[in-house]
């Protein structure tokens, strides 16, 4: 197997586990919680989610994934279903 099959077996098993509008809220997400982070923060270092950048990315990406997989069609949804079964 050389690389770029690898590379697409790589890309398959991913889009299987996160589907590619979900993939893209998350970093969105990421993105725009390190910007909140940078431009809003928190003064006092009190704030929970804006004191500290970490919390920001991974609140911003949480949110990310569930914005972005509203998106996902029911195709996909029903798929993960027959798979669990």
């Amino acid at each position: 197997m050389d690389q770029q099959e690898k590379k697409i077996v790589l890309k398959d098993r991913v889009l299987k586990i996160v589907p590619l509008p979900a993939l893209i809220g998350i970093v969105l997400g990421a993105i725009g919680g390190y910007i909140y982070y940078t431009e809003v923060g928190c003064a006092t270092g009190t704030c929970p989610l804006t004191s500290n950048p970490y919390g920001s990315i991974v609140y911003g990406a949480l949110i990310g994934y569930l914005f972005g997989d509203m998106f996902r069609k029911k195709k996909q949804a029903e798929e993960r279903v027959k798979e669990k079964e």
